[in-house]
Formats: structure tokens, sequence, C-alpha cells
């Protein structure tokens, strides 16, 4: 049977292949130490799994609307006017299976052929695949790791084109940790309400910025600002909710009513038990975030430092999420491997150790450690990186 041209030009997720294969090798009982997850490493607060309990317990495992049940999509709207200074109605937001399937149902709604989709790099690796499928192009604009990777409307400026639909713009970044500066949020978002340029704001890391510096969404800025972008969040994230597949959007209600009959025509609804167990997320205690986010500051500081004391290897320090992504291309240089693809291998086969290569987010020569388990782990795993390293260095 011939498949379609869609699933064909689709590329499997490099990241998830990574860490289904380390999987697999610790199955087999192999010591591997992975640094390729995106998931955080703490287990869901037991208020939440508490609230699924009671969820299942009094019945509520039936179809929900597909926009996500009514307390689910209010808790939304009171989190984003607290937490981000937007102010949205419930009809402007929908409940979403994960952020991924936001960005997706986003680009089906949005995105006609031929379409071009402006994408900072590096980038998540879903961006250009979701994109493609909707018939776009993604045009990258690379960053450069003398800026930090910050993505600036300069860079934007030049990228832009008559066929501009969108910009996708992720800040805390993955897989860079950047965190676009507030006034730099600001005139991008000018330039793009004085165009109609809409903008996907992915916002899943917006509880994990360090060095004191505060989380700015893009759509709080100005009300014209706040009618081109479209708010994108997970729990998942923040809430080490992964497997509980809640996500949502906000933004123009044109938009969202579209959003909403792809839910209706595919999933239906999100699941329902989630659900509830994501309105206890959302309205119940926040302490244990400050916990997470110094346990995740002290695994930062360390992987950092010790990445930029290994020979031919240098880090910039993540300002967000969880994530450092190193500039190795002496280290593949000097070994003579192919590219950062074959260095990903020899460490998972040799080092026993996962990483995920830069190439896979539109930027070869780097590779994203994910510091999204313990710091015992994180000292092993960077002996083993540091021996091996330092043995391909050394080599005639």
């Amino acid at each position: 049977m011939k498949l379609s041209r869609r699933v064909i030009n689709m590329s499997p997720s490099p990241t998830m292949a990574i860490t289904a294969k380390a999987k697999e090798l610790k199955r087999k009982g192999i010591d591997v130490i992975g640094f390729g997850a995106g998931e955080p490493d703490f287990d869901t607060p037991v208020h939440i799994k508490e609230a699924a309990v009671k969820a299942m317990n009094e019945g509520f495992t039936r179809y929900t609307p597909a926009a996500g049940i009514p307390e689910l999509r209010e808790a939304v709207v009171e989190k984003l006017k607290v937490d981000n200074g937007i102010d949205y109605s419930p009809s402007q937001v929908v409940i979403t299976d994960g952020a991924k399937f936001a960005l997706f149902s986003l680009m089906l709604s949005v995105i006609e052929d031929g379409d071009e989709v402006v994408i900072p790099s590096p980038y998540w690796v879903t961006y250009p695949e979701q994109v493609r499928f909707a018939g776009g192009k993604p045009v990258f604009v690379e960053t450069s790791e003398e800026n930090g990777f910050v993505f600036t409307v300069e860079l934007l400026k030049k990228a832009v084109t008559r066929k501009t639909k969108l910009l996708i713009l992720c800040s805390p970044s993955n897989p860079t940790g950047a965190v676009v500066p507030p006034d730099e949020l600001k005139k991008i978002g000018e330039f793009c309400a004085e165009r109609g340029i809409l903008i996907a704001s992915d916002e899943c890391y917006e509880k994990l910025i360090y060095d004191g510096k505060k989380h700015v969404s893009i759509a709080s800025i100005s009300p014209e600002i706040k009618n081109v972008t479209v708010t994108i969040n997970a729990l998942s994230k923040a809430y080490s909710m992964t497997g509980w597949r809640v996500g949502y959007a906000a933004g123009p209600e044109e938009i969202i009513s579209s959003m909403i009959k792809i839910n209706s025509q595919s999933i239906s609804n999100v699941n329902a038990i989630a659900q509830k167990a994501a309105v206890a997320a959302l309205k119940g205690p926040q302490g244990f975030l400050r916990e997470w986010l110094h346990a995740f500051d002290e695994r930062r500081r360390y992987m950092v430092e010790k990445l930029n004391s290994i020979p031919g290897v240098t880090c910039n320090m993540p300002e967000g999420a969880f994530y450092a992504f190193p500039n190795v291309k002496r280290v593949i240089e000097r070994a003579g491997f192919k590219d950062d693809f074959e260095f990903a291998e020899f460490l998972i086969d040799n080092a026993r150790i996962a990483v995920v290569p830069g190439s896979a987010f539109g930027y070869p020569g780097y590779m994203r450690f994910s510091y999204a388990t313990s710091l015992e782990n994180i000292k092993r795993g960077l002996e083993r990186f540091e021996a091996a390293v330092r043995a391909l260095m050394e080599r005639q």
C-alpha cells in the first residue's frame, strides 16, 4: 500500500528516538545515563494525582466538550491573567492533547500551501515537521552562540517576505535555554503586529527561568500584539505531567474556534481524568515549583561548569529551561567523526550516555544535554563524557 506524501516526508522525532534507544539498552541491563529526555525527573505532585483518583471514583470518565471542560478553561483564563497579565475569555481558550498538539492544530488552522513560517534556529525538532505537514515552508533564522542564541527583531526583518504568515517563538528556548529580553520581545511583537504576522508563542518553559529573571508573555505587552498572538503552554514541564498530555492555547477567537473544530474531528477531547488533574495543578499549591527550580539551578551550574572544563568543549550558561547546549565542533573535527550524529552514536555505544545531536535542532556541531535528571546521574554521566572526549582529543 502506498503511504501518503505527508507521512513519507515527515521525519520521526530524533529526541524521542534517542530516549527510546537509551530505555531499550536499560531494559537489557546496560547502564546508560540519559541526557536526552525533555521531561522533569520529579514525580507529579500528590494533590494532582489525588484529583485524578477522585475524578475516577466519581465516574468522571466520559466524553467532555471538545474545547475542554469549562472548569479547566476558566482555570487557564485565571492563570493567564494572574501569572502572565493577559486577559482572555474562556471562548478564547482550547484544551489540547499537550502543547505539541496545540501547535499542530494551530498550523493546520492557519497555514496554507506555500505560506512561510519563520523559525529561529536552534529550534525544537517538531516545529519544521508540523509546518511542512500543514503545507507551509519553514524559514530558518540562525541565532548565534556569541549572542546567547537570542532571537532579535533584526534577525526577523531579514527573514520576512510577502509570504510570511507565522513566527514561532520559544522563550525560554528548547534546546538552548535562551530567554528573549522584554525590550526585544516588544520590538518583535510590534513588528509582527504592524505587518499582520501571527506569533505562536511557545511558553512551556516559563516557570524555569533562573538568576531572578521573570518570564514575560509577548501577548501581555500590548493589545495590538495580543491580537496577533496565540499563546501556547502545557502542564508537562511545570507540573511534571508529560505523560498526562494536557496543554492549551489562547488567542483570537476565530483561530481558537478552528482549533476546537480540529479537536472535535480528531481526538474528540483531552482525557477527562487528566483535565480534572490539570484543574488541581493550576488552582492548587505552587510552592513545590520553587524547590524544583532550585534543584534545576544547582544542576545547571554544575553541568555548565563541568562541560566548560573539558578540552574541546564550550558551553553558554542557559537562562531558562533545563538544557545545556555545548559546542563540540573541535571534538568532532579532532576525532574525525562525519557529523554530530555519528558522535552521538559513539557516545551511546561507547561511553553509555545518551545525548541529542545539535543537527536535530538545525544546529550542527553542538549537543543538547538535559539536566532534568538527578545530580548524581549528571556527575556520573559527565565523568563518562569527559573520559571519552579526553581520549578522542589525545588521538594522534
